[in-house]
């Protein structure tokens, strides 16, 4: 496979959905917290828009320290209770009188403003290249975020020189590990081809594609 038909496979994909309201930034991989497995300056960002009273509140009790504070808890939080519940029922802290939201799903009803706003305010980005490991520097094609917590990572086939199984087998083979990214049970690993795609949504209970 051409290398170079692969990266303008990437190209498209990010500029169509920067073109649809994703945040997309060329080099924004650097931005990505191994460690915590999380995207935090969009995590901050969405706490800080949609949570006003709440980020004071941290500010106020823990100084400079409030964001590591509150990235710190949100990852224990995930490794405690997994990324669905987390996402639905947010995260209690010390200080905030309400669970700290992660997310603002689309309401059934346009009627409540506020609702609306914080669902406009949803931090939707797209990274390529992401070296995800502290043990190696593989890296996956895309990973898709959500408010800084990552949903799905997606691996890029193109050409008739490699097929979607050769996408799957990176998972299998390449992409092993249990920890870091991977510990997200909600993160689906989805191979794109031109004429196919596979996605594996089974995350809970499975070991690998």
């Amino acid at each position: 496979m051409s290398l170079h038909k692969e990266i303008s496979f990437e190209d498209e994909i990010c500029r169509h959905l920067s073109a649809h309201g994703w945040l997309y930034s060329e080099g924004d991989a650097a931005d990505y917290d191994r460690t915590r497995a999380l995207f935090p300056s969009d995590l901050v960002t969405w706490v800080q828009a949609t949570q006003t009273t709440a980020w004071q509140t941290l500010a106020k009790n823990h100084g400079s320290s409030a964001e590591a504070v509150l990235i710190d808890r949100i990852r224990k939080q995930l490794d405690d209770r997994g990324t669905l519940d987390v996402l639905r029922h947010g995260v209690d802290e010390h200080g905030p009188r309400q669970p700290i939201s992660l997310a603002q799903f689309k309401p059934a009803l346009a009627m409540n403003p506020d609702i609306l706003a914080r669902y406009a305010a949803n931090q939707l980005r797209v990274v390529r290249q992401v070296r995800y490991s502290t043990a190696n520097e593989n890296c996956l094609d895309l990973v898709l975020f959500l408010n800084g917590l990552p949903v799905a990572t997606v691996e890029l086939k193109t050409d008739f020189t490699q097929s979607i199984d050769d996408a799957i087998d990176q998972y299998r083979f390449d992409h092993r590990e249990r920890g870091g990214l991977f510990r997200h049970e909600l993160c689906p690993r989805e191979c794109f081809h031109p004429v196919s795609v596979y996605s594996d949504r089974r995350r809970a209970g499975i070991d690998y594609l």
